[in-house]
């Protein structure tokens, strides 16, 4: 395991969030607590959505943009204001929302108000309540969908239905299998003020492990490593795995290693002899 203070500096915990709290509250809260002087959450949660929210520590907040726009996995419940029949609303639901969607982000929303392409890869009825106007869902979708939106516009098809409650599961790599709420942050946080940081350490994801679980990771010669690190492209002679270097597509960010050395994360050009050009480097 990575020295604490190392973790803290370049790390990324997955927090619980509870209903109330905004997104940039919980990631201050974070960043208070460990006395950092940044922190950054990888996605915007709704005041009153809950669930997986990773937050990145330090350093570890220049890479929040690769990790951005990856998928996402939500549990929420739709409340419709006529009876329906969950057969028909399924039906409904796959023939309209399933694949590639165009969708206009809501009105109090971060992003401009312009249509775009979204991929919803599932969007199930999981049970019904008694009246037949609650149903519980699960929904896995490309980054940058709007459940509510999605919600809102079925409801368009029924005579009305809007998103009730909404918990997401999944962000990218990060999901509900290791996840702390405030009470666990709290009590790692108290016991690693107290000497022992054996607790906070096991709930920090080093960034370097996150970032081998989103992208190719490329190993070159230790003889370039100074040069590299000071921000120089890459050339092919300085690439051990080369043909692996080959297989990637052209404009395609990776992450490269020296050994277990993180250096840096490049995109790959095509520049005569240079083949790679830093977008971040771990120096």
């Amino acid at each position: 395991m990575k020295p604490i203070n190392k973790l803290i500096k370049f790390g990324i915990i997955n927090i619980d969030k509870p209903s109330g709290p905004t997104s940039f509250s919980v990631s201050s809260l974070v960043r208070r607590k460990l006395n950092l002087n940044k922190t950054s959450h990888l996605g915007t949660l709704d005041p009153k959505v809950t669930g997986v929210l990773p937050v990145a520590l330090g350093r570890a907040c220049k890479l929040a943009g690769f990790f951005m726009g990856h998928d996402k996995g939500y549990v929420g419940v739709l409340h419709c204001h006529k009876f329906q029949k969950i057969e028909e609303l399924q039906k409904l639901i796959d023939d309209n929302f399933i694949g590639k969607i165009k969708q206009t982000p809501p009105h109090k929303s971060a992003v401009k108000r312009a249509e775009r392409v979204r991929e919803v890869y599932s969007w199930e009825l999981l049970e019904e309540d008694n009246d037949g106007k609650d149903f519980l869902f699960y929904c896995d979708v490309q980054g940058g969908t709007y459940i509510r939106k999605l919600c809102s516009d079925l409801g368009e098809m029924v005579g009305g239905a809007h998103m009730a409650e909404l918990r997401r599961s999944k962000a990218g790599i990060f999901n509900e299998e290791k996840m702390y709420d405030f009470n666990e942050f709290d009590e790692a946080v108290k016991k690693y003020n107290d000497g022992d940081s054996e607790m906070l350490a096991s709930m920090i994801v080093p960034a370097e492990e996150a970032v081998k679980r989103v992208m190719t990771c490329i190993q070159v010669e230790k003889r370039v490593l100074k040069v590299i690190m000071t921000g120089k492209p890459l050339f092919l002679n300085d690439i051990i795995d080369v043909e692996k270097f080959r297989a990637l597509e052209m404009e395609e960010r990776f992450a490269v290693f020296c050994g277990e050395q993180f250096v840096e994360i490049a995109r790959k050009v095509s520049d005569y002899e240079m083949v790679a050009k830093p977008e971040f480097v771990c120096n």
